[in-house]
């Protein structure tokens, strides 16, 4: 079975493709059929995601699988949240959102530095899909004073895990991927699978 992944977040697509490699399913890429990126209007994450998702089954007609995600940082009222992808102004500028969160932290004590990672992730069978399946995922932690690590994209750099004792991009990707918050997602999905 195909399954179109839609997004154009190659960190993302390759997070997917490996916590469902042992899956039996044919993942493509969005950008592998044309597909460009829809415009992410929704007011919460599960909006986006269906957005993202329902797109890629009617350009396709294909089932499609999307997942949307973000930062929330309680000191920022959670903030970067639903537009953490263009946080600092230009879409997937990683180093510029990382560099405004740090700035908007300065200062403020590490106690209060708590944040988690989010995401949610929508399975499509079609485009009119009455019932998408949907399934979320969170991992708490606190943004650091400064980027560690070199594994990871996102803001993993900044992001630690305080029952680890580590920044999420100083752990080995294999580890990451176990307990992500797409990966519990996507564990969250597989559950309520609906392909024989």
């Amino acid at each position: 079975m195909r399954l179109v992944v839609a997004t154009g977040n190659l960190g993302k697509l390759a997070e997917i493709r490996h916590v469902l490699a042992d899956a039996d399913i044919d993942l493509v890429a969005q950008a592998e059929l044309g597909i460009p990126a829809v415009d992410e209007t929704g007011t919460t994450f599960i909006e986006n995601a269906i957005l993202k998702a329902r797109q890629a089954c009617t350009l396709s007609g294909l089932p499609a699988i999307a997942d949307d995600s973000g930062l929330i940082v309680d000191a920022l009222n959670g903030a970067p949240g639903l537009i953490s992808a263009h946080y600092a102004g230009a879409h997937g500028d990683t180093a510029r959102n990382i560099a405004k969160v740090l700035d908007e932290l300065r200062g403020v004590p590490e106690a209060q530095r708590t944040a988690r990672l989010y995401s949610v992730v929508v399975l499509m069978r079609h485009a009119a899909d009455p019932q998408p399946i949907v399934a979320e995922g969170i991992i708490e932690g606190r943004v650091l004073e400064a980027p560690r690590g070199s594994n990871g994209f996102g803001y993993q750099p900044i992001f630690f895990l305080p029952e680890l004792g580590l920044g999420s991009a100083e752990l080995p990707s294999e580890h990451w991927h176990r307990i992500s918050h797409r990966a519990q997602a996507l564990a969250g999905l597989r559950a309520r699978w609906p392909f024989a």
